[in-house]
């Protein structure tokens, strides 16, 4: 691990490497100074903050290969944020490599830290997509709601997440699963994401380049802010494991808002202007709808609300941040 030497309240970021995963790291050492952090990607991440340099070490690491997950996991950590993943429509395309980093890969951080590490505080950010299509016309999830998805992606997920619940149920750790919404609108490049389009038709217009929208603009989508997603991963950190219920598991819908792809490109025309609008191409693609359509839209977020996360600013607002940053 070099010459870097953790302290007590050392968190660990997989996946460091991506847009959460930066942000992330630069809220939670705005968050303490305290906070030591190591980012781990399969490529070197950067380093989100460089005033903060000396508080973080970058690691270039495969979390596929046993080795690499026990040297990573060498020293010892407050918590652990697992953002490593083969997003949906990768892992639709490559089955295997969605099998290999969205389970095995966690299985070996996970069973590496219940052997070393017992009671180690686990974030696993999971998704909606463990969910399958609404059974009625506004049916609103929750927690309780039997989760059947129908992506390769939501099926790995959800054995992930079984695996935290389970290990946290038996206190090996202390596993926190929080389902994201769609985020929106996120920067830098377009991912493998089927829902890449959701920042894409906002992301590239105020930046004057042209944009296909995939999709019908009645589609309902549930989605959340960056600054919201990011907030909320913080705290959940923090909440104690009491709050959580026995009986209750560990499995928490973060809050988002339910919008229509057409509520999008009306907040996008609203912060842009028709001239922005006009660099939206529809062109449907059958498959990426298939999958988006197969994810709910309302959720109930009342036991996020319990343990302390926050609501999202509206989706104009979001569209008006994002205008902000080209700017900055």
């Amino acid at each position: 691990m070099g010459s870097f030497e953790p302290a007590s309240h050392t968190i660990l970021i997989t996946g460091a490497g991506g847009f959460i995963g930066q942000a992330l790291a630069a809220a939670l050492l705005d968050a303490s100074p305290t906070y030591d952090l190591i980012l781990a990607d399969v490529i070197q991440p950067a380093i989100p903050s460089p005033q903060h340099a000396n508080r973080v070490m970058t690691v270039k690491s495969d979390l596929t290969s046993a080795d690499a997950c026990a040297a990573l996991l060498e020293p010892k950590f407050a918590a652990c944020y697992f953002l490593h993943d083969i997003m949906s429509g990768g892992a639709e395309a490559n089955l295997e490599l969605g099998l290999a980093v969205n389970i095995d890969s966690h299985r070996l951080v996970l069973d590496h830290l219940r052997r070393h590490q017992p009671g180690v505080v686990v974030v696993f950010p999971s998704s909606l997509a463990v969910y399958g299509p609404p059974l009625e016309l506004g049916e609103v999830v929750s927690e309780r709601t039997i989760p059947v998805p129908q992506s390769s992606y939501g099926a790995e997920k959800l054995i992930v997440e079984t695996l935290v619940s389970d290990y946290s149920r038996r206190g090996l750790i202390d596993g926190r699963v929080v389902r994201l919404p769609t985020v929106i609108v996120r920067p830098g490049a377009p991912s493998a994401a089927a829902s890449s389009f959701a920042s894409g038709i906002v992301r590239e217009p105020l930046k004057g380049e042209k944009s296909i929208l995939p999709v019908g603009k009645d589609l309902e989508m549930w989605v959340c802010s960056p600054s919201t997603v990011v907030r909320n991963l913080v705290a959940m950190k923090d909440v104690p494991k009491e709050a959580f219920g026995v009986n209750r598991g560990r499995t928490v819908n973060l809050p988002g808002q339910t919008v229509t792809v057409g509520q999008i490109l009306e907040a996008l025309e609203a912060v842009g202007g028709k001239e922005k609008l006009a660099l939206i191409e529809e062109k449907r693609d059958v498959k990426v709808e298939a999958i988006v359509r197969s994810w709910p839209a309302r959720f109930d977020t009342s036991l996020a609300k319990k343990l302390g996360m926050v609501e999202d600013i509206t989706l104009t607002e979001e569209v008006e941040s994002f205008a902000r940053s080209l700017v900055a």
